[in-house]
């Protein structure tokens, strides 16, 4: 895992402009323009405040474990990209086992949308609802090759995954026109770049530490495990 992604995809819903609108609404998204290797993702800073990477915004945060664990890790991640996928098919199952199911740490999930592709696919996620949301975004990311990365339109394969999820062609369209789900997951993206230093997905932060390795297992076991034996 040498790269990180970092650039909206030159792939957008242009041919369905007038699509539930959400070129006009998810365009001002688009305002990176390179891949920077995982060097490069290392520049913004090594460690965030841990009450201002907390503070409540007006978007529910999506989380797993219990909320006195000593440990948080936040993640900022984009539907359509690889190493999100990657994370969340590989490494997430015995990240979870070792942490969040033992109590030992919360896990924070924020959306960073990387294209108008994946805002779209957050807000599905986001629509699903309560105990819900984790699996479709699960099996979004199972799935992502079969929608992120192939030609045509990719509505109606979107749209087939969400079907698992309850959907019905009118909840589905409802939920990509609610124009204040998207401004809210926009702004927590604009949030994430001006004030944390988010520029690339995923990024961790570990007890406001930002993880500094690929996302794997030992990566996580070198910050965790000291933390978890610090005195209270």
């Amino acid at each position: 895992m040498s790269e990180y992604t970092s650039h909206f995809s030159s792939r957008s819903w242009s041919r369905r402009a007038t699509w539930l609108g959400l070129i006009a609404a998810v365009g001002g998204l688009a305002v990176l323009a390179s891949t920077p290797s995982f060097a490069q993702h290392k520049s913004g800073p090594a460690e965030v405040p841990v009450d201002e990477l907390m503070k409540p915004t007006d978007l529910p945060e999506l989380s797993l474990g219990s909320a006195d664990a000593k440990v948080t890790v936040v993640e900022y991640a984009s539907m359509t990209c690889p190493h999100c996928a990657h994370f969340e098919n590989n490494v997430f199952d015995e990240f979870k086992k070792k942490y969040i199911d033992t109590g030992k740490v919360r896990f924070i999930y924020r959306e960073f949308p990387l294209d108008n592709l994946a805002a779209a696919v957050s807000m599905l996620a986001r629509c699903a609802g309560g105990d819900k949301t984790f699996p479709l975004i699960q099996t979004f990311y199972a799935k992502q090759a079969d929608w992120a990365f192939t030609q045509g339109n990719p509505v109606p394969k979107l749209f087939d995954i969400a079907k698992q999820a309850g959907f019905t062609q009118e909840s589905f369209d409802k939920c990509l026109t609610d124009q204040k789900l998207l401004d809210q997951i926009t702004a927590e993206r604009k949030r994430a770049s001006d004030t944390f230093g988010v520029s690339a997905t995923p990024t961790f932060f570990i007890n406001g530490k930002r993880l500094q390795e690929a996302p794997e297992l030992p990566a996580f076991d070198k910050v965790i495990e000291p933390l978890l034996a610090e005195k209270k």
